[in-house]
């Protein structure tokens, strides 16, 4: 009974709280259409997972993995993430003329990133294929899978969803693709579909994807009667009307790439010192067990407009209570993750990928602990920027992604996978110290 009392107590509380913090409200509305989507989104992708894992095996789905790791590294390496600027730089302009050249400024850097992710992906192949992990048996595969690259144009239609609230149409966008590829990967797993047919049916619904998005940022633009004026939008002079513009875009720029340095080139390491198989196997915890970093995505994608706009106002107090309010919510979260994925991850592998797939079961144990650690850091990280800190931001991710290449190049010859998670574990620890130093240094200023 005093258990029930005080549970009943706690969602009084928790309802007053929200009926009195109406931005609070709001931000959960947004973040609970985009969990919705991703809930969804994740369903629909573990199932295009499973139906490619068991027809392939973990062989060849380990060389599957490779070229998804491989493209998505070079893409993340590469592309600008000019969402991040636009979204803060959006916040303060005072005119849809200047608006929209700044989201024709991101369109141009997100085309310009594309095309040169493409042909640094195949340059790489060929020039150091064997050094990356992906042997010469594979690299017409790889080769192949790189078309997907010139379509990757994400932060300018990103940045246009969310400035403008557009979280549905992000949530259930996803969703819809993620609908066509579990629907492709159904087919090719009914016709026992081979490897090669596989990668086409993965570049399929990856290209699918990254239009998804465009298209629907541009209805969006054309509903704000945006869309003409922005395709006529001169860009000469942009940083006189947003100094700090270029500083801003690079320093966030770096940083992301550090960090996916380490998310995105893991797998190869894995490759390249274990082999294959430990690769396929640590692909599948790594999928599963950072499935909720998606969470904190989402987070920052409802958070990072507000912030901006409030330390851009200079409404400082509401700039601190929805930060600490997101980092409570996000560490009671992430508690219940690690405890929820340790405790039902065994069977799940079972029903999911077939028991071959079993051995990978404490990986994703591990790999919960490092995202629940990365899902609290995102709040800090929203804060930081928004504050005009990316410095901060880049010296913490840059002094992270060290010690996570020194720690699995010294632990994966002698734990196998097991070593790259624990370097994420220390890599996210490095990150979060270092960037909530930063924050409470800002904020006493």
């Amino acid at each position: 009974m005093a258990i029930r009392e005080k549970l009943a107590k706690y969602f009084n509380r928790l309802h007053k709280i929200l009926a009195e913090e109406k931005g609070l409200k709001g931000r959960l509305g947004n973040i609970r259409h985009l969990l919705t989507g991703n809930a969804l989104t994740s369903l629909l992708g573990l199932v295009g997972f499973a139906l490619t894992a068991r027809a392939l095996g973990p062989s060849e789905y380990g060389v599957l993995a490779l070229c998804f790791t491989y493209t998505s590294a070079i893409e993340r390496l590469v592309n600008f993430q000019s969402w991040q600027p636009l979204i803060k730089f959006g916040a303060q302009s005072k005119s849809t003329e200047t608006l929209a050249s700044l989201f024709k400024f991101g369109l141009l850097l997100d085309v310009c990133a594309a095309a040169t992710g493409c042909v640094i992906a195949v340059a790489l192949v060929w020039a150091f294929g064997p050094l990356l992990g992906i042997s010469p048996e594979m690299s017409g595969l790889v080769t192949l899978f790189c078309a997907i690259l010139p379509f990757q144009i994400s932060g300018m239609p990103i940045a246009v969803l969310r400035l403008f609230g557009k979280f549905r149409s992000i949530a259930y966008g996803q969703v819809a693709s993620s609908i066509v590829r579990a629907g492709l990967c159904a087919i090719g797993f009914a016709f026992g579909g081979t490897l090669q047919e596989f990668v086409l049916i993965w570049m399929a619904a990856h290209i699918f994807g990254s239009l998804n998005i465009v298209f629907l940022s541009l209805a969006e633009l054309r509903r704000q009667g945006m869309l003409a004026s922005m395709l006529k939008a001169p860009v000469r002079g942009i940083t006189a009307h947003f100094p700090g513009l270029w500083k801003f875009a690079i320093s966030t720029n770096l940083s992301l790439t550090l960090r996916s340095s380490a998310n995105q080139l893991d797998t190869l390491l894995v490759g390249y010192l274990a082999d294959p198989t430990a690769a396929g196997l640590y692909h599948i915890a790594k999928r599963i067990g950072r499935m909720t970093l998606q969470i904190g995505d989402h987070v920052q994608a409802v958070l990072y407009p507000d912030l901006a706009r409030a330390w851009a106002s200079g409404a400082i107090e509401a700039f601190h209570r929805a930060v600490t309010q997101m980092r409570v919510l996000l560490l009671g979260f992430g508690i219940l993750l690690v405890g929820g994925v340790y405790l039902a991850i065994d069977p799940v592998l079972r029903a999911a990928v077939g028991p071959e797939f079993e051995a990978a079961g404490p990986l994703v144990v591990a790999q919960s602990i490092a995202a629940a650690m990365t899902l609290y850091g995102t709040v800090t990280r929203s804060a930081l920027l928004a504050m005009g800190r990316e410095d901060r931001v880049l010296s913490s991710a840059l002094v992270a992604t060290i010690a996570f290449h020194g720690t699995a190049l010294a632990l994966i010859p002698r734990v196998g996978p097991m070593g790259a998670n624990l370097a994420h574990i220390l890599m996210a620890a490095i990150w979060l110290w270092m960037m909530a130093v930063a924050y409470r240094q800002t904020e006493a200023r």
